[in-house]
């Protein structure tokens, strides 16, 4: 049996996959005025497992490429939950943040090295009301969160991207902040919220990730997850903690949920039906993912 966390050949799917997503990105279609406004993206990220998973990969990268290319990319992912509110560094080439452990030292020697994003930080920046400040990080780099999944979709890695911290656990709050950057959706940037649908990764067993086992609780909250998306029920959605089934095994803490409402608060009508673009599971989590427009 393969195991999914120890694969033959390190990241050899992301080899594999590679060649032929450089030569379909580089003929994607950039934005224009035209277009209108891009949609809001969440995204079930998948740490280093993602890279060993080629039908994973090419499901990212045919999202991406539905889409015209964005002029710049704002993503929030779970493994930065940080108040004040905080943007990455925006210099070109800013080393990454490899926030895993025990996995091959291959993947912590990989690269995604994004243009200057000076710009867009100060566009996100002037975005901001002045009771809530935003901090420029001067050395942070992109998360796991954001560059593997990144790697997948943006292959060439000439798109300026900026990381934000996500600075509260309340929806309406994330909601809120969503709102504020809704705007760029109109610029041709791209706003993603990145997690993971199902992330109760502590009662994953080895012999579930080996046999590809289903918990009961992962399927049942990623059920009532759908039902709630293609209903466009924020309230619900909002209300998880007490009203989804499978919790707390779900979601032993909340941070790769809670992104959602980033991407619900930037939409253009929240209530409207999210449009699921990947589902399935990853060793037993459900990798949900979704857009609205």
């Amino acid at each position: 049996m393969t195991d999914p966390l120890n694969p033959a050949i390190p990241a050899g799917a992301y080899d594999a996959f590679l060649p032929g997503a450089l030569t379909r990105a580089a003929a994607q279609r950039p934005w224009t005025p035209a277009d209108g406004p891009l949609p809001a993206l969440y995204l079930s990220h998948g740490a280093p497992p993602l890279l060993d998973d080629g039908p994973w990969l090419r499901q990212l990268s045919d999202w991406a490429l539905s889409l015209p290319k964005p002029k710049a990319i704002v993503i929030v992912s779970a493994h930065w939950e940080d108040a004040p509110l905080m943007l990455s560094a925006p210099a070109a080439h800013t080393p990454l943040v490899y926030d895993f452990g025990g996995f091959h030292r291959r993947y912590y020697q990989m690269r995604y090295d994004t243009p200057d994003a000076t710009g867009l930080a100060a566009r996100i920046a002037a975005m901001m009301p002045d009771t809530e400040p935003l901090h420029q990080h001067p050395t942070r780099g992109l998360d796991h969160g954001a560059w593997i999944p990144l790697m997948a979709m943006y292959p060439l890695a000439d798109i300026p991207v900026l990381q934000m911290s996500m600075p509260t656990h309340e929806p309406q709050r994330l909601l809120a902040l969503g709102r504020r950057l809704a705007p760029l959706r109109d610029e041709g940037i791209l706003v993603i919220g990145s997690g993971f649908m199902v992330h109760g990764l502590p009662y994953i067993t080895r012999d579930m990730m080996l046999h590809g086992t289903v918990p009961a609780w992962s399927s049942d909250f990623d059920t009532w997850a759908a039902d709630a998306l293609a209903r466009g029920d924020v309230d619900e959605l909002a209300a998880y903690a007490t009203r989804a089934p499978g919790m707390p095994y779900a979601h032993p803490t909340p941070e790769h949920y809670l992104p959602i409402f980033i991407t619900l608060g930037t939409a253009q009508n929240p209530e409207q039906p999210a449009r699921t673009v990947i589902d399935g599971y990853m060793v037993g989590l459900a990798k949900r993912s979704f857009q609205l427009a």
